[in-house]
């Protein structure tokens, strides 16, 4: 059980997600992981809990690395999460892996995203006021990551309850897939217009839409923008709407303009301008993902780092990833 509850503390997971097969009770699981941190506590002299399990353990490590004499270190091991749990060389590089990991596509672990309270705050103002929301920014700035954190933090932070539905425009391509895949994540049978209106009646959603803009394209008609619009007016609809968009949804959707309207969807969206990262902001995510680790990067790599990033998360990522790995390469 020691081993089940270090190696699941490890990887970040719920007490729930460590022991879920009904042989313990979910307070005795807690209780064995609040020992067993304790003991390695007790073990290592650095305060060890459930939340700062890996970093604790990490840190305890690069303390007795450094103290160790050289003919200690050839004899240390250390777990290192890899596939298949192999034990790495004994070389420091060799033992972290690399902290820049996901560098592309949404993050969806917690643990993983960094920084935009201000925003998170902002749209759940926007929100609980009884508006909807379109995050506007440029490509790659975050707002698909921002859109899938604001859902995990729906329960505690959104007032009345709704249930989070999380829509990516870029897999649907027409507005029958649309209605289709909108029902199946909110569990009701497959319907559209008045049979779907009915069927919202008893619902209360929190609908995300990722990449927005797509409601141009070829598939798709003013109507669906309508629709939804009248599903999300009033602050007791079935529906609350957090877009993500790259321009003003007026901007998007030319096709008001040539009815001498605003697009239905600004009409009842507040915008929320997500902008790239400051240079205090990239340092600390920097700072954050090297704490704990035995490499670290220059002052000239953080400035360059810097530049070339833009203040791009995504962008910063990627380029900090390939830092570590020469890091690591140079030293095999």
């Amino acid at each position: 059980m020691e081993v089940k509850l270090f190696l699941g503390m490890w990887e970040r997971k719920e007490y729930t997600d460590i022991v879920n097969d009904g042989s313990y009770s979910a307070e005795h699981v807690r209780d064995m992981g609040a020992k067993l941190c304790k003991k390695i506590t007790q073990y290592l002299e650095i305060k060890v809990t459930k939340r700062n399990f890996k970093n604790s353990i990490e840190g305890g490590y690069k303390q007795h690395l450094e103290k160790a004499s050289s003919s200690q270190k050839k004899n240390i091991e250390i777990i290192n999460p890899t596939p298949g749990d192999e034990l790495q060389s004994d070389h420091p590089a060799q033992q972290n892996h690399n902290p820049f990991i996901p560098f592309n596509g949404r993050v969806e672990e917690k643990h993983l995203f960094f920084d935009r309270e201000r925003e998170i705050r902002r749209v759940f103002e926007i929100l609980n006021s009884g508006s909807s929301v379109v995050l506007i920014g440029e490509e790659e700035i975050g707002k698909s990551s921002l859109l899938w954190m604001i859902l995990q933090q729906a329960e505690s932070l959104l007032k009345g309850k709704r249930q989070p539905i999380f829509l990516d425009l870029n897999l649907l391509h027409n507005e029958s897939q649309f209605y289709s895949d909108l029902c199946h994540e909110i569990g009701i049978p497959e319907s559209k217009d008045y049979q779907l209106t009915r069927n919202l009646r008893s619902c209360k959603i929190l609908l995300a839409i990722d990449n927005v803009g797509k409601l141009t394209g070829e598939g798709f008609t003013r109507q669906i923008r309508d629709y939804l619009r009248g599903l999300a007016e009033g602050s007791n609809a079935p529906l609350k709407l957090i877009l993500a968009a790259t321009d003003s949804l007026n901007n998007l959707f030319k096709d008001s303009h040539e009815q001498g309207n605003t697009s239905p969807l600004a009409g009842i969206c507040q915008e929320e301008h997500i902008h790239p990262w400051d240079e205090a902001t990239m340092r600390a995510f920097i700072t954050n993902r090297l704490a704990n680790n035995l490499v670290n990067f220059t002052e000239e790599e953080i400035i360059q780092l810097i530049q070339e990033s833009g203040g791009h998360p995504r962008k910063l990522m990627q380029l900090c990833y390939r830092t570590y790995s020469r890091y690591v390469e140079s030293l095999q």
